[in-house]
């Protein structure tokens, strides 16, 4: 195996168009920290790079739902994320964004040097187009119902219904985001990386040169490539994103699959000006982590943009975990079906461990795998707490019992000391072993067997009945009991970073380098350690039943959504619904409002009077069709100007759930003026 000089380490950047879920953190961010700090601790010199996803569609999507501009979507989501990460103790080195001057500057260079050296090939192609926005439309841009199970407000590119894939021709009906009109077919012309031509290098330096990379990814590499490999367009029509720095492509920016890789680079130069010796010294090793999900992009086409460009080093590892779930479900942003990391920081405030520990013990590594609430108690309270907790706590609370927190100096070790603390070594080699090759979950395994051989030691040797008979062994048997909790304050550095940093308190210890974990005279004797504090504290069944609770009132939500009605709004007093004044009346007259789309001129019997009411109906009714229609309208609501008109009430409507408007009215023909109770 090739020895490096040092190690740069990238994590897949979170897309800026919402918060951090512990789906990222299983998949990503926990094993890369645990891996850097780890690195550290053996006084590697190590780069560990994070950036916030700040361009495609689904943030110009938001930016339109929300009224605002995409600058203002990721400039909230950029500091939701950097925040979050920082406070649970992702220890990146530098933590950038794509929306960065450096970063549009670095992209535009790469796209413009491949450019140049005719790297791509350009194609035209038939796109859908929206006449009234004027613009192409991204797959995100267009909305249809499901081939597949008729779902009516699936996307152009993925059904969220069904889970199925699609393209935006497949969709029955398909509307426009931006106008809700049916869009029309145009050409456009796009600039293509063709990975076809890199096939022959793909295969060798992946399926023969990397065979050490973990099953999961191997194997979907192996799969795209035996698939056969095609073009693949690096710029699409879109004003969100960096511009396309070439003549010729006004109104074009590069693909989000394209700059966001790039953004490692980027965020390496705004760490420092030596980055070059981290991204084109041969003796850099790169490791990209990931998710499953983004397999291709570093392992394929990143990769044959760097290999193209020349002058980069690639990947020597890419241990991409698969998916965690949630309770049984898969975790989907957008169903709200997740836990966010801000949200926990604030519901367990001072447990970042605790999650860690548990992301990591059930890490997705070989498989998708579950995390449940119950789950995350039991480790707390039956591996965090009843074991390491209690060792550590026994330890402590013993030394201070019986020699006033003064380290006990040891006696002559019998042959059953000695051979548990030579244990340590071998515990040190395994779980070496597993960081190295990117087993975190046995790593942790290893760490915590650590703590069990500490309580099985003090379980056997009993010094609360020891003192009573032999006092000068208990000396013995505590120092060999702090000597295996001092290392337990390196053995778990890299997983548990606020935790050790508590036990280094209680023990009055300085911070110790990984070379020293063995060691069995990390703490002297005469040593003062501080009074102790228990280092966990249970998890009650009411904290883990709230979070439960939320989750199942996020799955009636969702139940709703799925079959296409809106959950009841907040109750109200009978008082509130009485102020209402609601008629049957008579639409005596219909006009279209001058300059408008959706806007109907009423004129409404009320039986109390004839009055104008401007409702935004046109789209569904033609005025000349609906005179004579009987509606209920809100006759005390205050009067409202509109468009220049003063409107006195509205009408009431049911809307389906493709938007389609419905009259309510009473199912036979009524007096006007009749009351609505």
């Amino acid at each position: 195996m090739k020895n490096f000089k040092r190690t740069l380490i990238t994590s897949a950047l979170p897309y800026a168009n919402g918060p951090v879920h512990i789906g990222h953190l299983a998949g990503v961010y926990v094993p890369a920290d645990i891996y850097a700090r780890y690195l550290r601790l053996r006084g590697e010199e190590v780069a560990f790079i994070g950036g916030s996803d700040e361009h495609g569609v689904p943030i110009t999507l938001k930016a339109k739902k929300e009224g605002i501009k995409p600058q203002d979507v990721v400039d909230k989501y950029h500091g939701m994320i950097k925040d979050s990460f920082e406070k649970f103790g992702i220890s990146f080195d530098v933590y950038s964004r794509t929306s960065a001057k450096i970063h549009h500057e670095t992209a535009s260079e790469i796209f413009k040097t491949l450019y140049d050296k005719g790297a791509f090939i350009e194609q035209t192609s038939e796109q859908f187009y929206d006449e009234e926005a004027n613009q192409f439309l991204a797959d995100r841009y267009i909305t249809g119902t499901c081939p597949k199970c008729n779902y009516e407000k699936a996307y152009g590119d993925q059904c969220e219904s069904c889970g199925s894939t699609l393209n935006a021709t497949d969709l029955v009906d398909p509307k426009s985001v931006l106008s809700g009109n049916k869009p029309m077919m145009r050409t456009t012309k796009h600039w293509f990386l063709p990975l076809d031509k890199y096939e022959p290098w793909l295969r060798e330096w992946i399926l023969e040169e990397h065979k050490e990379w973990k099953p999961n990814v191997y194997g979907q590499c192996k799969s795209w490539i035996d698939g056969g490999l095609n073009p693949r367009a690096v710029t699409r029509d879109l004003d969100w994103g960096i511009p396309v720095p070439v003549e010729g492509a006004e109104g074009k920016v590069l693909y989000v699959w394209f700059d966001a890789p790039i953004g490692y680079i980027s965020a390496t130069k705004e760490l420092t000006p030596d980055w070059e010796k981290w991204w084109k010294d041969p003796e850099t090793k790169l490791v990209h982590f990931i998710g499953k999900d983004n397999i291709v992009f570093h392992c394929i086409i990143f990769p044959v943009v760097l290999k193209a460009e020349g002058s980069y080093i690639l990947p020597e590892n890419v241990p991409a975990n698969e998916f965690l779930n949630l309770e049984g479900d898969k975790i989907s942003t957008s169903r709200n079906w997740a836990v966010w990391l801000h949200e926990y920081l604030e519901d367990f405030p001072g447990k970042e461990d605790v999650l860690k520990y548990t992301l990591t013990a059930n890490a997705p590594e070989t498989k998708d795998n579950d995390f449940t609430w119950k789950d995350f108690q039991t480790r707390n309270n039956s591996e965090l707490v009843a074991i390491f907790g209690n060792f550590v706590n026994r330890a402590l609370v013993l030394t201070d019992k019986y020699y006033d927190g003064i380290v006990p100096a040891a006696g002559e070790l019998t042959q059953y000391d000695q051979q548990t603390l030579d244990e340590i070594i071998n515990l040190k080699r395994e779980v070496e072993k597993s960081i190295d090759t990117y087993h975190f979950r046995e790593a942790l395994k290893g760490a915590m067997e650590l703590a069990r051989l500490g309580n099985k030691y003090l379980a056997e040797m009993e010094p609360w009945k020891v003192v009573k008979t032999d006092p000068e062994r208990v000396k013995t048997i505590l120092n060999t009991a702090l000597q295996i909790t001092a290392n337990l304050t390196i053995i778990f550095e890299p997983f548990l970073p606020f935790t050790t940093e508590k036990l280094r308190g209680f023990m009055n210890l300085e911070k110790l380098d990984w070379d020293q974990l063995g060691r069995t005279d990390l703490i002297s004797g005469g040593h003062k350690i501080k009074t102790p504090e228990l280092l966990f504290e249970k998890i009650e069944d009411d904290a883990i039943q709230t979070q439960v609770d939320k989750l199942l009132a996020t799955k009636k939500v969702n139940e709703l959504e799925q079959a296409q009605v809106s959950p009841a709004k907040e109750n109200i007093e009978y008082e509130d619904f009485a102020k209402l004044d609601i008629r049957i009346g008579t639409i005596i007259a219909a006009e279209k409002v001058a300059k408008t789309k959706k806007l109907l001129r009423l004129t409404i019997d009320t039986g109390i009077d004839k009055r104008t009411v401007v409702s935004g109906i046109a789209e569904y009714f033609e005025p000349e069709k609906i005179i004579g229609q009987q509606v209920s309208i809100l006759v005390n609501l205050a009067p409202k100007n509109l468009k220049g008109i003063e409107s006195q009430g509205m009408i009431l409507m049911a809307e389906n759930a493709d938007g389609a408007l419905v009259f309510v009215t009473a199912d036979k023909k009524i007096k006007e003026g009749s009351e609505v109770r």
